[in-house]
């Protein structure tokens, strides 16, 4: 499988469209009347019109001047002071699109393309901390004024005042990591309800009218207009506080797929209620996993299988560095595959690239033992001594043994693994130094992986926050591997990987503005936001390169990358603007307000084109099958419920050719997920609603 023809770098360029911001918030203050001003620093700002509305941005243009083509956080990753370039093998769109391959040229000062971090010494935005921070400042997470060759605090403190050369990693002040959309960070702390001191948007923001406007008497209403129904804890607590990072998932938030059983009319769909937590205690109550003590490696085809890792598999993690792998082949070949983390390694890659030559893993005969299982279990016999180590390799273990289990939809086994993961990165991170810098890459990609494994088990379990967020902003963004003198045996692909953290950190920040505890209740003031999110979803897929940019069109894909990525765009799009589907259900006349419907219908095309081709998930099953399994009961859900409200039903009627289009979407899907349903007993228990629901629904109607 190959998503671009160009081995691609942290930061490309996509359609040379690259964005900048100020990391100033944008503020609308609310005191005492319902016109909203935009503020930023005290001071009035350009783009908002005489009728007080925001103005969407214009087209914004990249510059024109550079030699190489360079791909920012400002597209893929978010908008941030100083643009992040890591310069990409030379050639344009036109050479990505038709899949030349091209020599990479290295830059004029000879460091490796992919590990330049520059800045534009053109651009002179404001900025809050020094560019280059101290490591003691950074420890200390305090400001740095960047004198040297002593700051002010190490001058006081009597410390040696050392900084970082400049490339290596990003600073915090500077990174505000993957944020493509961090336009309303303000948001969470203004919790929105309860609150008259404003919304915090962007002058970039999609126009606000007077209808969206939320004055004192609507954040009183609020606590009577209450459409989203929350569920309590479970008592699991958190290792640790998240904090009031809004890109993190909450501690409590009604996003996850059975929450729906609790709606209007869908709740009638089931003949007994279910604890949304019935999917965790399911898995708690699993058989482990059978492994063998002593497996019988096959190592004649070992090739391929490598092969076929680098190829279609390593797209998703990003995490083994293809230049520095034959040393580690030799290293674990030398010790027989007995000891050490590059045996675990090797092993890891063995069963993950076997496991991706031979499709979906629902599609297996039953009884059969899943590919690459041998490898497997003999990594597993090793990680026991590798999960006392404190280190980077050994994380890495364990981050790519978790992999595995996801592709047995083994989710609770995989995030007993990530628990160690988490704390073996957080001892590393917690001091500067911990990290060789030969390891620095590495351990930013483990690190990103950690995360966004534990954001998808989060977003439907409710399981204990491991604490690994509060280091986002000290922990760099991938840059690409050093090339080493062996030859490489695969590409060092980035995009897809870099953009799934966008989109993550989007879908964590729609469930803690949408759903947490603290998030608003009524359609009214929920509009600012959902324009917002749904603005900020936008730029993230404008901000793709042509690679990976999917087209919207209705028909399959046969770019597996382009289609996980259309797949998780529809879901992100589904879950901004399924409130609205809720208060229809909960009141019929909520549909008369053509804002209510429009966004009842945004949510209901999402869904559908989630749904519609059921088999395209198959391209996923690798890293999502278990995640995607659950969103696709969801939405199904959410379609059902539909069907059954005479608003709703009649917006569905305009996205299909009839409403049998939408009995037979669902009975696809229910034959599909019964496919799944041997996997895991929590997808088994949803397979069960989901028939059990369609019954239910098919005498509803009457059909």
């Amino acid at each position: 499988m190959s998503s671009s023809p160009e081995p691609s770098p942290t930061s490309v360029a996509g359609g040379g469209r690259t964005f900048s911001m100020s990391r100033d918030k944008f503020n609308i203050d609310i005191p005492n009347s319902p016109r909203l001003t935009l503020t930023t620093n005290g001071n009035h700002v350009n783009g908002v019109n005489g009728n007080g509305n925001l103005n969407s941005p214009n087209p914004l243009k990249s510059p024109n001047a550079r030699r190489v083509q360079s791909f920012s956080r400002d597209g893929i990753l978010g908008s941030a002071q100083k643009t992040r370039n890591l310069s990409q093998s030379s050639g344009d769109r036109e050479s990505m699109t038709n899949g030349l391959n091209q020599t990479r040229q290295n830059s004029d000062d000879g460091i490796n393309p992919l590990k330049r971090r520059s800045t534009d010494a053109g651009l002179d935005y404001p900025r809050r901390r020094a560019t280059i921070a101290c490591e003691i400042c950074r420890s200390r997470k305090s400001r740095c004024d960047g004198t040297k060759p002593k700051c002010k605090l190490c001058t006081e403190l009597g410390a040696d005042c050392i900084y970082r050369e400049p490339g290596i990693k990003l600073d915090a002040g500077d990174k505000l990591i993957l944020e493509h959309l961090t336009r309303i960070e303000g948001l969470l702390q203004s919790n929105l309800v309860g609150q008259t001191n404003g919304l915090v948007l962007s002058a970039n923001s999609p126009s606000i009218n007077g209808a969206t406007t939320i004055s004192n008497e609507d954040i009183m209403m609020q606590n009577n207009v209450n459409f989203v129904s929350m569920i309590p804890a479970s008592g699991l607590g958190t290792w640790t506080s998240v904090g009031t990072n809004i890109s993190t998932m909450p501690k409590v938030h009604t996003n996850a797929a059975l929450h729906l059983l609790q709606w209007p009319l869908i709740r009638d769909l089931v003949s007994r209620p279910y604890d949304p937590q019935i999917l965790l205690q399911l898995e708690m109550a699993r058989e482990p996993l059978p492994l063998s003590k002593a497996p019988c490696l096959d190592l004649s085809n070992t090739s391929a299988y490598i092969e076929a890792f680098f190829a279609k598999v390593n797209v998703w993690y990003a995490c083994v560095n293809p230049f520095n792998w034959r040393n580690y082949y030799r290293i674990a070949l030398s010790n027989g595959f007995r000891e050490g983390p590059e045996s675990c390694i090797v092993l890891l890659v063995l069963a993950l690239g076997q496991a991706s030559c031979n499709g979906s893993i629902s599609r297996l005969p039953l009884g059969e033992d899943p590919p690459g299982l041998p490898y497997f279990a003999a990594a597993w016999a090793l990680l026991p001594g590798l999960m006392t180590r404190n280190s980077v390799l050994s994380a890495q273990c364990t981050v790519l043994a978790s992999a595995y289990l996801f592709y047995l939809v083994r989710p609770l086994e995989a995030w007993t693994l990530l628990a160690s993961t988490s704390t073996k990165l957080q001892l590393l991170l917690s001091a500067p130094g911990r990290v060789p810098a030969a390891q620095r890459e590495l351990s930013e990609r483990v690190y990103w992986n950690a995360l966004l494994f534990e954001s998808d088990l989060l977003a439907e379990m409710d399981l204990p926050h491991s604490g690994i967020v509060q280091y986002e902003e000290s922990v760099g963004l991938p840059g690409g591997f050093e090339p080493e003198d062996e030859e490489s045996v695969g590409r060092d692909d980035l995009w897809y990987f870099l953009a799934e953290i966008a989109l993550r950190r989007l879908l964590n920040r729609v469930s803690q503005l949408i759903y947490s505890k603290d998030s608003m209740a009524s359609t009214q003031s929920l509009e600012p936001v959902v324009a917002e999110l749904d603005y900020q979803l936008t730029q993230w897929y404008d901000s793709l390169p042509l690679p990976l940019q999917f087209p919207y069109s209705r028909s399959m894909l046969n770019d597996p990358v382009q289609t996980v990525l259309r797949l998780r765009y529809f879901a992100c799009k589904t879950i901004i603007y399924r409130p609205y589907i809720l208060a229809v259900l909960d009141n019929e006349q909520a549909a008369m307000d053509p804002s209510v419907r429009e966004n009842c219908r945004k949510c209901l095309e999402a869904s559908i084109r989630q749904l519609e081709h059921i088999t395209a998930h198959h391209a996923g099953h690798m890293p999502y099958l278990w995640q995607g399994a659950l969103s696709i009961v969801s939405q199904t859900l959410l379609v059902m419920g539909a069907t059954m409200s005479v608003s709703l039903s009649s917006i569905l009627a305009t996205l299909v050719p009839s409403l049998d289009t939408i009995d037979a979407i669902i009975n696809g899907v229910i034959l599909e997920i019964e496919l799944y349903a041997h996997l895991a007993p929590s997808i088994s228990l949803s397979s069960e609603i989901l028939r059990e629901a369609e019954m239910r629904r098919r005498t509803f109607l009457g059909g």
